[in-house]
């Protein structure tokens, strides 16, 4: 299982993913953990080998309140319908259409988000998106511990 850390730390609340990967403690053996930062095509990449689910932490838009966390699961078709292929964009739809375009197979994937506040040219989180780090570190550990009780060892 990759669990993936995507955003911008220069562009405010953009850092949310990379920030709660900061604080994600030990994992279980078989689980990666990598703060992607802004490299989408590094992670499309990544993806290209053998992942049973992929857990990404990443900014989401406000629609509702700045620090509401979200976890939900990605619709890859919609995803990879709705964006071009731009090796230097960062955003989930960009990733799959990237790996798409490689031959790859996104996993099943689940998104543990966080509505912003602001995306403006500033390092550091808004205060009420830094208030939901401890909420999404939790969701993280919890999303893995459930995709880890479904899905069966590997041998070897």
């Amino acid at each position: 299982m990759l669990v993936a850390g995507i955003g911008n730390i220069f562009l405010g609340d953009d850092g949310f993913g990379p920030e709660v990967l900061r604080h994600v403690g030990p994992t279980a053996p078989g689980v990666q953990v990598t703060d992607y930062g802004i490299r989408g095509m590094h992670l499309a990449y990544d993806l290209l080998g053998e992942w049973d689910a992929l857990v990404l932490v990443d900014a989401i838009p406000c629609r509702d309140a700045p620090g509401t966390v979200h976890v939900f699961e990605a619709d890859h078709q919609s995803l990879t319908a709705a964006v071009g292929l731009d090796a230097h964009a960062m955003d989930p739809g960009t990733v799959f259409a990237s790996l798409n375009a490689l031959g790859g197979a996104a996993p099943h994937t689940v998104v543990v988000g966080c509505e912003v506040a602001d995306v403006e040219d500033r390092m550091g989180l808004s205060d009420a998106v830094a208030a939901a780090v401890p909420a999404a570190i939790h969701a993280v550990e919890s999303v893995v511990a459930e995709l880890l009780s479904r899905t069966p060892a590997r041998e070897g």
